[in-house]
């Protein structure tokens, strides 16, 4: 297995990895998280040898192959089965039933494989440089976002293939249930170091805020004991009488150590601004069909109502349409068949990778969000940028320089920055952290108004559509309810063995979703009532047993200006006193504190059960 030895990065004057250790165990498979910039990607290459590490060493074990998902897309033979047939070793070379049978599992066609590998799209060639890395059968797999651009079936595939995987994987993805789904354990970036949990993402996320919490507490508590042991020695250092006494607190304050302050990242947090409506139905789509090649519509006699509230997803296999329709419906494109009818009072907000490429490269962050509307001043703007996590002097970057999630970010910073009651959403979630997902889905909850979106993110589907738009069996369909009713009615016909998920429970509209989430949070605030009780009893009793204990402190630094020796005995004794109280304290403050911690996951696993 590999392993990192003390290993430390630096790329551009700053600190990516200092002093880190790892080594990988057998089956793992690990899903590793980060924000973005925080090395994730670094620390692949220099596995891989591409890039140089400052200090330690990286040990890889002699015949253990790795096999890396190229991002880059080169091309050099004339079909695809040739191109993918490269990778096999030379007495392998004519063994297209391992090539075929892994292109067929990632959706490719009898006819696609003698076509060429440039006619197809960006998604379905990322998905032939997947399989060129499959079939070289690697020890140890690093997938570097290999879900984006692939489509829900293409995911689905991929998923079963990660979890059969004989071997070892680590997988770098924003799509957090896909990489629980298929992960042993989850490594994250935190504090320039590696840090590894058995377990999915909720519980690495829950393991180091447990550990932050605690860690602020005690530096609480060393920074009010290192404060007045100071004082003390500042008081009495000068005084021969004291001077012994000061010395010794001197050497008990060099022993303490100083522990730094946490450093944390910036969040995403927005919301959509809606602009009311007193539409029932925001718009009636009638007898919609469109095509680029009139012989080939995408989709022909589409026809359905968007009512005020209803949140829409368009979903199907990647090149059959799903954002032409939505960038139709939009009014981006020329009418062609049928008719779109909105009420007068639609505003809508749109974000598609369209309008992502049309912003300016020339603007600060700031100024192309305050070119959004001539209402929104630049101190409005500045406002904005902050909550997209541009804050201070980042809103002065200019667009030019900055990666797809900044660049998203920016998109979603103009489109909070007008009111609308209708929002279109063309793959939100690409480009964006797993934080900045989280945040993103919370908005669209939040929203008052509807939703159209396209998306391959299955989480956003169980979480928010109530309606779809499917693009199967050569055209698309409108269908009157959630996902998982999807699932259960029709299913995706194209997977393997044409199986339909079995029904785990009723599928719920929003609205219901938002009353059984709001009654369990009630049950769950009753459950941990006498548990947050006990914490608050907890603290308070310590912040008096410490005023206690300052005041006797005080007390022994007058006894010991006048030398009474008697009365130093006493006050030390009792402040040893106070100092076992307030320990009890800590320590019923904890157990308190873990208790309330399992009863808050127990019911997060039950609100997660509801959004599945």
């Amino acid at each position: 297995m590999i392993q990192l030895t003390n290993l430390s990065k630096g790329f551009g004057g700053q600190l990516l990895f200092d002093t880190v250790n790892f080594k990988m165990q057998s089956q793992q498979k690990i899903g590793f998280v980060g924000r973005n910039g925080s090395g994730k990607s670094t620390l692949f290459k220099m596995i891989l040898g591409e890039e140089p590490h400052d200090s330690g060493s990286i040990s890889i074990p002699k015949n253990y192959r790795i096999g890396t998902l190229k991002q880059h897309l080169v091309f050099t033979e004339p079909t695809v089965r040739e191109e993918c047939a490269l990778v096999l070793p030379e007495d392998e070379q004519w063994n297209f039933y391992k090539i075929e049978k892994l292109l067929f599992g990632l959706g490719f066609t009898e006819a696609d494989l003698d076509k060429n590998p440039i006619s197809f799209s960006g998604g379905f060639q990322i998905r032939i440089n997947l399989v060129k890395l499959l079939a070289t059968e690697p020890n140890l797999l690093l997938l570097d976002e290999p879900t984006n651009y692939l489509d829900i079936l293409s995911l689905r595939w991929l998923r079963g293939f990660i979890r059969e995987f004989d071997g070892e994987v680590i997988l770098i993805t924003h799509d957090r249930d896909f990489m629980d789904s298929v992960t042993t354990h989850t490594m994250g970036v935190q504090r320039k170091g590696l840090h590894l949990v058995s377990g999915d993402s909720h519980k690495y996320y829950g393991t180091l805020e447990l550990a932050d919490e605690t860690y602020e507490k005690t530096k609480a508590n060393q920074d009010k004991k290192r404060k007045e042991l100071e004082e003390f020695v500042a008081r009495n250092k000068a005084r021969a009488s004291t001077a012994a006494l000061a010395q010794s607190k001197q050497k008990e304050l060099d022993r303490m150590g100083e522990m730094e302050d946490l450093s944390s990242d910036a969040n995403l947090s927005f919301r959509f601004h809606y602009q009311d409506t007193p539409a029932k139905v925001i718009f009636r789509a009638n007898d919609l069909g469109f095509g680029y090649d009139p012989d080939l519509p995408l989709f022909t006699h589409l026809t359905f109502a968007m009512e005020k509230g209803r949140r829409l997803a368009i979903i199907g296999k990647n090149g059959k349409g799903k954002s032409t329709l939505l960038n139709y419906i939009a009014g981006e494109l020329a009418e062609q068949q049928g008719t779109l009818e909105y009420h007068p009072s639609t505003v809508f907000g749109h974000f598609g990778q369209t309008n992502i490429e049309r912003l300016n490269t020339q603007h600060t962050i700031v100024e192309e969000i305050a070119s959004m509307s001539k209402d929104i001043g630049i101190p409005q703007a500045r406002q904005i940028a902050g909550r997209m996590m541009f804050s201070g002097e980042l809103g002065d970057k200019k667009i030019e320089v900055l990666s797809g999630g900044e660049r998203s970010r920016v998109m979603l910073g103009k489109i909070i920055a007008k009111p609308a009651n209708l929002l279109f959403l063309d793959e939100p979630t690409n480009h964006l952290d797993m934080q900045s997902i989280d945040a993103l889905a919370d908005a669209i909850d939040a929203f008052e108004g509807s939703l159209i979106m396209v998306t391959h993110s299955e989480m956003l589907l169980h979480r928010l559509a109530d309606a779809l738009i499917i693009f199967h069996k050569g055209g698309a369909e409108y269908f009157d309810g959630s996902y998982a009713e999807f699932l259960e009615k029709i299913g995706w016909e194209e997977e393997e063995g044409n199986s339909k998920p079995k029904k785990k429970k009723p599928a719920l509209h929003h609205k219901e979703r938002k009353k059984l989430r709001k009654a369990i949070m009630s049950e769950r605030n009753a459950e941990r009532k006498p548990y947050t009780k006990e914490i608050a009893e907890c603290e308070t009793g310590i912040e008096k047993l410490e005023t206690q204990m300052s005041a006797k402190n005080q007390e022994l630094t007058e006894a010991s200006k006048q030398g009474n020796n008697d009365a130093i005995m006493t006050l030390s004794k009792e402040i040893g006193l106070i100092q076992q109280e307030i320990d009890a304290l800590f320590e019923q403050l904890e157990i308190a504190a873990e208790i309330d911690e399992e009863i808050v996951a127990r019911f997060e696993a039950k609100l997660q059960e509801i959004d599945a």
